[in-house]
């Protein structure tokens, strides 16, 4: 039987990308983005509901979000969810579900870092706004 693992995900950023480097050279960044439903009750009142994703970049992907993304960004991305655990400062176990993006897209509008002054390029134009990478995943 066939398994389908896949998230797709419009939303905006909650906070800037934090990019790093695995010890083997490897860039992966991680933030969070929010995605609201809207709908009106059965007394016709407007009502909203705001998820909160986490999300993990890795490679080229992870490289264009920390460079043209930043808190309020809009962003389309597509990529598998992923469960696993990890032990906090205190010892005790934490769980964390997260999405790790195989296809990101800058979506216009919306904040965006200004990298004018750093010399950096200007974020790239629609086509060109789309990363998809098999090659640069861990798994």
């Amino acid at each position: 039987m066939a398994s389908v693992n896949l998230a797709i995900l419009i939303g905006n950023l909650g906070r800037d990308p934090e990019l790093r480097y695995t010890p083997g050279g490897q860039a992966v960044t991680s933030f969070s983005i929010a995605t609201t439903e809207k709908w009106k009750d059965k007394s016709g009142e407007l009502t909203e509901k705001t998820e909160w994703h986490n999300i993990v970049c890795w490679g080229r992907n992870a490289e264009i979000a920390s460079q043209y993304l930043k808190k309020g960004s809009p962003v389309y991305l597509e990529g598998r969810i992923q469960n696993r655990s990890y032990d906090d400062k205190d010892g005790n176990r934490r769980y964390i579900s997260e999405v790790v993006v195989r296809r990101l897209q800058l979506l216009s509008g919306g904040a965006r870092r200004d990298d004018s002054e750093a010399g950096m390029p200007p974020p790239p134009g629609d086509q060109d706004s789309m990363a998809e990478t098999d090659d640069d995943l861990p798994f």
